[in-house]
């Protein structure tokens, strides 16, 4: 019994020893991981990239709601500020969110007879979002305050369910289509159309430049919405 028990204290042991050097191992190669990954950017999943520029969209949307209740409201919103606004829908989800949709998402989709009826609406809204944008600037110059905020309202109107749909819908069905190897590549594709179209600051550039604006309508303190 005594050596069946030192025997047993001796393997113990022997496995401890055994566990903590590869916990060790582990140890090292996670350390040597993330100091060879220190500095680079983190990877950003291509559903991912495209919800976040909906967030961008969003706050421009908030400026929009705030325009509107003004203008109806016989007051003036700090019309330069609510252009810029216009100008961010136009470059960031006009001509560079939804052009990643419609050239890598859609037809991947529709290709597999995926969520056509869905992408068909989607692709109908984007011509009819562009043309609400168009009207929206021209409108900025203060000629017609009354039609800028039905204009800004139809504009919300629609993307509110339009990006609610996609992001809850159309990119879980994207991703459950395309391999976890295509996913990666087209998240480097979008990182490479990012800074061909919005330029180094990309994605943090509008951003800030949002922040900005809100700071021109004096909504940039988020606890102001806070209820009490």
């Amino acid at each position: 019994m005594v050596t069946s028990r030192r025997s047993l204290i001796v393997s113990a042991a022997g496995l401890a020893l055994a566990g903590g050097a590869r916990a060790a191992g582990t140890a090292h190669a996670a350390g040597t991981a993330h100091a060879a990954g220190k500095g680079k950017e983190p990877e950003v999943a291509p559903a991912e990239d495209l919800m976040r520029e909906h967030g961008v969209l969003r706050r421009v949307m908030f400026l929009y709601d705030e325009a509107a209740q003004r203008l109806e409201a016989g007051e003036k919103p700090p019309l330069d500020a609510l252009a810029a606004g216009g100008r961010i829908v136009r470059r960031v989800i006009e001509e560079y969110h939804e052009k990643l949709e419609e050239d890598f998402v859609f037809p991947r989709l529709e290709k597999a007879k995926k969520q056509t009826a869905l992408t068909a609406t989607l692709r109908r809204q984007h011509v009819a979002g562009r043309t609400v944008t168009a009207a929206i600037l021209k409108l900025c110059d203060g000629s017609d305050g009354k039609a800028l905020a039905k204009l800004l309202r139809v504009f919300n109107r629609m993307y509110r369910p339009h990006a609610a749909r996609e992001d809850t819908v159309l990119f879980p069905a994207f991703h459950d289509l395309v391999g976890e190897r295509t996913y990666r590549e087209l998240g480097e594709k979008f990182e490479d159309e990012e800074k061909k179209r919005l330029g180094d600051q990309g994605f943090e550039g509008a951003v800030d430049e949002v922040a900005k604006l809100e700071e021109q309508f004096g909504l940039a303190d988020l606890d102001q919405f806070t209820p009490r």
